[in-house]
């Protein structure tokens, strides 16, 4: 193994990504699915949700707390809502199953929801965002998340990262999609600089006496055992808006938990009484909206795409050479890893060869 960073084609890696959720018990159609979900985030960049998280789905399916069987259950269901329970399934199938649903009733009835329990990580927010925007609707998603984010002026992990994810057709190359979370930053980028043997930004984190920490392997241990908690957007206090993160995150929070009869807040550690690990019951919500019942689509595209060129056109800041909106710099990274491949850093690149071996999949032949 190179301590050098590689780089592998986008379709090999997604073999292997379908071919290991395979190995695990997942149905072939299932686990192409994760795959789909879980290298759209590499393709964009966002190496905290890739293919960095396949050993954490290795343990989390081997200690039982994901079923790898999807049991997709409509519990309750009007002509545009559904309550659905995913029976701890696979969080992708489960989402974009949902999501999908939330689409066909809004193609039907101009708007579509679906509110999910008992699901499981589900990758990047912005997929199943974006599902609808391809289908030339508006798309919202959002899900809460094992204990991480303090109440402001509290150091209690209670909330999740709690994303929100917002996407709409225009007429570039590429929707509007933002995808965030809910606090300065989430685990899986905390895991990104623990392998990269960086320090996280003072500000990010803090300990139960509410003082920085800026070690990431320290603060991924602490998360485990709740000494540690990620500050909401806006970071501690009220200042710069700390409130106001807290606030968003609480309200992704109702959505996920409260519509669905789910687990909320300390119910989502995936522990159990007796300390051993138990199903994390993380819910989700869905929603798509018809463009075409408010008004024309080529006309909400053409407002959308006048709004977005307008702030990507509005003065710049000295010394910045372009302003962005959302969904753009994503758009351009994927252009350059479908080229290129997707980047395994020197730390990845051993747990991919742990994986490879410990499930036989030796029909895979990395550059490490």
């Amino acid at each position: 193994m190179t301590d050098q960073l590689q780089f592998v084609p986008v379709d090999t890696l997604k073999n292997f990504v379908k071919d290991f959720f395979v190995k695990l018990g997942v149905p072939e159609d299932d686990a192409r699915t994760c795959a789909e979900v879980l290298i759209a985030s590499d393709l964009r960049g966002i190496e905290s949700h890739g293919i960095g998280r396949l050993k954490y789905y290795y343990v989390r399916m081997k200690s039982g707390q994901h079923n790898p069987i999807t049991n997709f259950e409509i519990v309750r269901e009007s002509p545009t809502t559904a309550v659905v329970d995913g029976h701890h399934g696979m969080g992708m199938v489960i989402a974009k199953r949902a999501m999908q649903l939330a689409i066909d009733k809004a193609r039907e009835f101009g708007m579509g929801s679906v509110a999910v329990r008992n699901s499981t990580h589900f990758g990047i927010a912005g997929y199943y965002a974006q599902m609808a925007a391809n289908q030339g609707m508006i798309g919202l998603t959002f899900t809460n998340a094992r204990p991480a984010v303090p109440p402001t002026f509290g150091v209690q992990p209670m909330l999740g990262t709690n994303p929100i994810a917002f996407a709409a057709p225009s007429n570039d190359d590429f929707p509007y999609l933002f995808d965030g979370a809910t606090s300065i930053t989430q685990r899986g980028k905390i895991e990104v600089l623990a392998r990269e043997g960086k320090p996280v930004p003072e500000g990010y984190v803090i300990d139960q006496q509410n003082q920085p920490l800026t070690d990431a392997e320290e603060i991924l241990n602490q998360l485990t055992q709740g000494g540690a908690a990620l500050l909401p957007l806006g970071g501690a206090g009220e200042e710069f808006g700390g409130h106001k993160g807290y606030g968003l995150s609480t309200m992704v929070e109702i959505l996920s938990a409260a519509l669905q009869g789910g687990a909320f807040l300390l119910g989502l550690s995936g522990i159990g009484e007796n300390g051993q690990p138990v199903p994390f019951c993380v819910g989700h919500f869905f929603m798509a909206i018809k463009i075409e019942a408010f008004c024309p689509l080529d006309e909400f595209k053409a407002t959308t795409t006048q709004i977005l060129h307008d702030l990507r056109h509005s003065h710049k800041a000295p010394g910045q050479a372009r302003i962005y909106t959302a969904g753009e710099k994503e758009y351009e990274i994927e252009k350059i890893i479908r080229a290129e491949g997707i980047p395994i850093p020197a730390s990845l690149q051993k747990d991919l060869l742990f994986l490879k071996k410990e499930l036989g999949l030796n029909q895979y032949h990395f550059p490490f």
